[in-house]
């Protein structure tokens, strides 16, 4: 399957309105942003785990990193709530559910595949102070990318203009990039070499942030 898989193409899906579409293991649904292959694949997608549900064992060949927007995830490693940035590295393994149900934004096979860090952090811990009614928070770097927590105030804007590519996730309140208005849960990606030009709504913007990272994108090895 190829789905938004023209990197040099802007995109947006509001996938807070799109329907969820089973996965192969029951209790488990997706909507899919953009991904390269199949049940092996190069995906961005939002999962939701329904209550007393459980994903099987399995490594993570290509890493996987996640945010999780509601509900509390759960491994063997630990409980994961709403607010929680992880990345598991290439080699990593786990089997995944949610006692009480959840959702997550998830990334998969998008590592360097020599890259063997694996943490996890509370997203609004890292907040830097307000400027110009923007604060932010860098979760992540390395010479692939930069992933990033913002807050932004109410009619506050945001100017980025990065090589490498920008995706944004809205998390709360709304956001305008050009002629589309972002609600929660809309997904914004823009090439290599189109600056973000946006600005926050009445009650502000809540954002997650990765730039830099598009040179990168291929398919999975198998």
């Amino acid at each position: 399957m190829d789905l938004n898989a023209d990197f040099t193409k802007r995109v947006v899906v509001h996938a807070g309105d799109a329907p969820w579409i089973a996965s192969p293991m029951p209790g488990v649904d997706r909507r899919m942003l953009d991904r390269i292959g199949d049940e092996v694949a190069r995906a961005t997608s939002i999962v939701r785990y329904a209550p007393g549900s459980v994903f099987s064992a399995h490594t993570h060949t290509g890493g996987e990193e996640f945010l999780v927007l509601e509900g509390v995830f759960q491994d063997e490693h630990g409980d994961y709530p709403a607010g929680t940035y992880v990345r598991n590295p290439p080699t990593t393994s786990h089997t995944p559910g949610a006692a009480e149900g959840c959702t997550i934004f998830v990334k998969l096979w998008q590592f360097d595949l020599e890259d063997r860090t694996q943490f996890r952090r509370d997203m609004a811990d890292q907040l830097g102070p307000v400027t110009d009614g923007v604060a932010r928070g860098e979760l992540h770097r390395d010479e692939r990318e930069v992933v990033s927590y913002l807050t932004l105030a109410p009619g506050a804007t945001l100017n980025e203009d990065v090589p490498g590519g920008i995706e944004v996730l809205v998390l709360e309140g709304a956001l305008r990039e050009g002629d589309d208005a972002l609600a929660p849960w809309s997904w914004l990606r823009l090439p290599d070499g189109q600056p973000l030009r946006a600005t926050a709504g009445p009650d502000g913007a809540t954002l997650w942030m990765k730039t830099g990272h598009l040179p990168f994108a291929t398919a999975p090895s198998v």
